[in-house]
């Protein structure tokens, strides 16, 4: 069978060792605004995996775009060194590593760095950010000098190529969108003048590295009134080719804007696979003799690999499968899809991490960031033990396989006839089915290890098994406790709505409340199954915002959803019921809101750990016995893989954390 995605290729005067490339992305693995050792073997890992192409995470070319420390630059030439290690560390594994260069412009957040944000207009990115500083011809001319001069350090410091991006609402977008620029003088108004700014940075790159491979990262469509879409950005594409020898178009999508554009950049689960692949297809159309790097949230290279054999892109990019399974490439190659570690596309560890100004991690691959330590934990020679591990959720699952690939002699038992635990059960929403890709790879990894698994065995009391075993982890996970609003509603949890409701049809004169105190995707999600099902539903949260503690890049598209779905969405609120009644009262003005034909309230409240066989362990048995995942503390499926997997290898939690977070 002809696979073109294994195929060489050439891009400008580099040759790729396959059509696969790992699109910029960013960690916060900085210090300084400069990469760490955590960023070259991040990198280094993907390489080794067998990515052909690699392009950096976005290099900021001036300190107005830094935001935090977090971000990398190239500011000056004490960069060099710092770059040079990380190019060192990509090409020892034989991939090709390109530097991306950009300024963020106005949604550059200068809170931690005391600057202004820079633009093309006094336009804030969002309601309630800043206005940004409108650049003057000076300021214009100091940035494009900046892009040149970072053009040089990063040729300096040993990549192959050069990828400016002009795409994501940045700063370059800024000036080329009529939505972000209003100017009036010679960089406003016509597009004659409003790409003047990128012909001006093209210039000067081209002028500093003329033997550099030079591509554009551009969107194919920002998602907004008065925006660019594709049949313009075909026109900005062929007037910058008329003029520069572009080595290739990386067609990307959306704006950095408070609305539904910006989660489109980062599509979960819920947008479906590959939602953007037209967009390729169009330039490649229209550029034939051109390069076209496609990205659009494949989930796998053999999906890939259908926009290749159609002429939709010459290569394809694949970011967050890559942080699931470094070794994405090698395993295609090896024809092991089947053990290719998934990516769930949630977006909780990789960009939800970083709006929070954290390093990024994986909610199926906690070894993240931590790549080179992992490595050496696996290569250290350990003592057989005999561990029990109680409980077959997500943190008991991933215990088992960690602690059976440590060489222990492991049983696992759980309590219900099937593994997965709550996960399992959020799998059944339709909006939220990836995340039963998880169980599947955890099953399959269980299914290769030596561990023993007994179901329906449910354990109450360590006494008379404590001494057959040398460890024993704790991982019977959590629950929900239906509370009383009244009288004549029945109230059940979210785990027994997910098995009452799911794929059961609604209409609208039967209304459904959700209680939502978690701010999470557990109300967010039962709340769309419900509305797409057909029922009213009202959706009530005493605080004064909407989904806390859901990334603002997932938010912004549920929201609309649940809105086009007619969600009565009310904040503030508490629930009372009485006589068959329900009535929701507004606690900042008083209102009171009567809902009618309500037939079920769902509370989604605080969930308790379910740690009786823990709390039962005295002083004497503490040593060998831990407490993981929720049953430690209810949070979510990211702490229960990473706490299974540090215990499971550690058996000692602290000695995990000792060993993996000072690294």
């Amino acid at each position: 069978m002809s696979r073109p995605l294994l195929s060489p290729f050439r891009l400008g005067n580099i040759q790729l060792r396959n059509r696969v490339f790992l699109p910029g992305h960013t960690t916060d693995f900085g210090l300084n605004n400069l990469p760490t050792n955590r960023n070259t073997e991040y990198l280094a890992a993907r390489a080794r995996g067998g990515v052909g192409l690699i392009i950096s995470e976005a290099i900021r070319i001036h300190p107005t775009s830094a935001g935090r420390n977090l971000t990398l630059g190239a500011f000056d030439d004490n960069c060099i060194d710092a770059y040079q290690k990380l190019t060192d560390g990509v090409h020892e594994f034989g991939s090709a590593i390109f530097a991306q260069i950009m300024h963020a412009g106005r949604q550059a957040n200068g809170d931690a760095t005391r600057t202004a944000a820079w633009s093309s207009s006094a336009i804030p990115w969002t309601v309630g950010a800043n206005v940004p500083h409108v650049m003057s011809h000076g300021d214009i001319e100091a940035m494009v000098r900046a892009f040149g001069l970072a053009a040089v350090r990063m040729q300096r410091s040993g990549f192959d190529g050069l990828e400016v991006h002009i795409g994501h609402g940045h700063l370059i977008q800024q000036f080329l969108s009529p939505a972000t620029n209003n100017r009036t003088d010679k960089y406003g108004g016509l597009l004659v003048n409003r790409i003047r700014f990128a012909e001006e940075v093209l210039n000067e790159i081209f002028k500093s590295v003329p033997d550099f491979v030079v591509g554009i990262r551009i969107s194919a469509d920002e998602f907004l009134p008065n925006g660019l879409d594709p049949s313009q950005m075909v026109e900005i594409v062929d007037l910058l080719l008329q003029k520069f020898d572009l080595g290739f178009v990386h067609v990307s999508h959306s704006a950095y804007h408070g609305s539904w554009t910006l989660p489109s950049q980062f599509a979960d689960m819920n947008f479906g696979h590959a939602p953007y692949r037209h967009h390729a297809g169009i330039f490649k159309s229209a550029f034939s003799n051109l390069a076209v790097l496609a990205v659009c949230r494949l989930d796998t290279l053999t999906e890939a690999q259908e926009l290749l054999e159609n002429n939709e892109a010459d290569l394809v990019g694949l970011a967050r499968p890559h942080i699931a399974d470094p070794d994405l490439v090698s395993k295609f190659e090896q024809n092991r899809e089947l053990d290719v570690r998934s990516c769930v596309a949630c977006n909780q560890e990789c960009i939800g991490r970083v709006e929070k100004s954290l390093p990024i991690s994986c909610v199926v691959n906690p070894e993240v960031g931590a790549e080179r330590i992992w490595r050496e934990i696996r290569m250290r020679p350990k003592a057989s033990r005999k561990v029990l591990i109680i409980g077959g959720g997500p943190a008991g699952m991933k215990a088992a396989v960690a602690a059976s690939e440590a060489g222990h002699q492991v049983t696992l038992l759980e309590a219900s006839a099937t593994l997965g635990g709550q996960v399992a059960v959020a799998a059944k929403l339709k909006k939220r089915e990836r995340f039963g890709l998880l169980v599947q790879d955890l099953i399959r990894d269980l299914s290769k290890s030596n561990v023993k698994i007994e179901l329906n065995t449910k354990v109450s009391d360590l006494s008379e098994i404590y001494d057959q075993y040398d460890q024993i982890i704790v991982a019977t996970g959590s629950d929900f406790a239906p509370r009383n609003f009244g009288v004549g509603i029945e109230v059940i949890t979210p785990l027994h709505a997910i098995a009452k409701f799911a794929n059961i049809k609604g209409n609208p004169n039967q209304s459904v409340v959700v209680l939502d105190e978690e701010g999470s995707w557990i109300a967010g999600s039962i709340a769309e199954e419900l509305a797409t099902n057909g029922f009213q539903v009202y959706l009530i949260s005493p605080t004064a915002g909407l989904f806390g503690q859901i990334t603002m890049y997932s938010k912004l598209a549920l929201i609309p959803r649940l809105k086009e779905l007619g969600v009565r969405v009310y904040l503030s609120s508490k629930i009372e019921i009485t006589n068959e009644i329900l009535t929701i009262s507004n606690s900042l003005n008083s209102e009171m809101t009567l809902v009618s034909n309500c037939i079920q309230v769902i509370d989604c409240g605080s969930r308790f750990s379910q740690d009786e066989i823990y709390q039962s362990v005295t002083a004497s048995q503490n040593s060998k016995v831990h407490v993981i995942g929720d049953a430690l503390s209810p949070r979510t499926a990211a702490e229960a893989i990473y706490e299974g997997q540090a215990v499971g290898t550690f058996l000692d939690l602290d000695q995990a954390l000792a060993n993996i977070e000072q690294h």
